[in-house]
């Protein structure tokens, strides 16, 4: 066994938890102060300078705060639903590449887990449908009407996006000829896919948004129909992983878009300093963030059934007809 290999597999996942996991802390600072901004509003600004320590705040509260089980909970799927939602999104981006290879310490270091495994997109549409059994399941446990419609919303919702976002991933794997994340990156070099695929792009967006449940596309938790919906029943730590659960995946939605269509970290000067690699990777990242945010200041949540239609008679066709273009022209140019 090469222990140097297996030290540097823990030291990298150790990483990559927690960096989620503390993104998933101060990004809910972000939001929440672009949104102030946005809205003509303060924002968070007690806790700490500029409210820098509000999610610590925030956190001791959840952790002190009293739990509440009911009665009829079904209880071993009850206490197991927020795991369920959690560990996805935690392993996922286990086939991420963050950038470039590089010589340290005369060893070959990748900044990733396992970026060159050939089914790496694959790996990214498996993982990340398990999380929507635990938003089922939470429902379903819970024994009240409301998170259980919440649920069932979910599941319907969940289903129908998941179709075209994992559609919208096909566009970047034709291209590049593979469905390794490094293989896509390396693709990119020297011309990202969002211009040679801007309605892949526009589809991965839309679907991964109602995916990762944001605005306007947050129906399975309508304050004014189901109240929480699916996790109205949870209260303290367990209703504080389906919240990191959600923020950690709107850091996954964005790593994602970066590897497919923004050209992962490739940027000026990567090829003679490999170290800029990460840092424009991290930009991309935070531009998508910053972009979902927006969209969240500036529409309203659409109705359900409007929500349904457009994922199965609009998103699902032009998601199909993308494929079929790009397949199209990739065998004429070929040939």
């Amino acid at each position: 066994m090469d222990w140097g290999l297996l030290i540097e597999w823990i030291i990298k996942s150790i990483v990559i938890i927690v960096v989620l996991l503390a993104g998933f802390a101060y990004l809910t600072l972000l939001e929440r102060r672009l949104l102030a901004k946005f809205q003509v509003r303060i924002g968070p600004n007690r806790a700490g300078p500029q409210g820098i320590l509000q999610p610590v705040a925030d956190g001791i509260k959840l952790i002190f705060k009293e739990e509440l089980v009911p009665d009829e909970v079904d209880k071993v799927l009850y206490h197991l639903s927020p795991v369920i939602m959690v560990v996805p999104t935690l392993i996922i981006l286990a086939v991420a590449p963050f950038g470039p290879t590089m010589n340290l310490f005369g060893r070959e270091i990748t900044f990733g887990l396992a970026p060159d495994v050939n089914v790496g997109v694959l790996y990214l549409m498996a993982v990340s449908s398990i999380a929507v059994y635990g938003v089922i399941v939470a429902g379903w446990s819970s024994h009240s009407k409301y998170p259980l419609l919440g649920g069932i919303r979910a599941s319907a919702q969940m289903v129908s996006y998941e179709l075209s976002l994992g559609l919208s991933f096909l566009g970047p794997v034709l291209i590049a000829g593979s469905l390794s994340m490094q293989a896509i990156t390396e693709a990119q070099q020297t011309l990202p896919f969002i211009l040679l695929q801007p309605l892949g792009f526009i589809i991965f967006w839309l679907a991964g948004s109602a995916e990762i449940n944001r605005a306007p596309f947050e129906l399975m938790e309508a304050e004014q129909e189901l109240t929480g919906g699916y996790h109205t029943e949870y209260s303290g730590m367990k209703f504080a992983m389906f919240f990191m659960a959600e923020y950690v995946k709107i850091i996954v939605l964005a790593v994602i878009g970066t590897v497919l269509f923004l050209g992962g970290y490739w940027g000026p000067f990567v090829s003679q300093v490999p170290i800029l690699g990460p840092i424009y990777f991290a930009i991309k990242v935070v531009m998508i963030i910053v972009m979902l945010i927006w969209i969240r200041a500036s529409y309203p949540r659409i109705r359900y059934d409007h929500l349904m239609s457009v994922g199965w008679k609009v998103l699902m066709p032009l998601a199909l007809l993308n494929i079929v273009v790009t397949a199209v022209v990739i065998v004429a140019v070929g040939g």
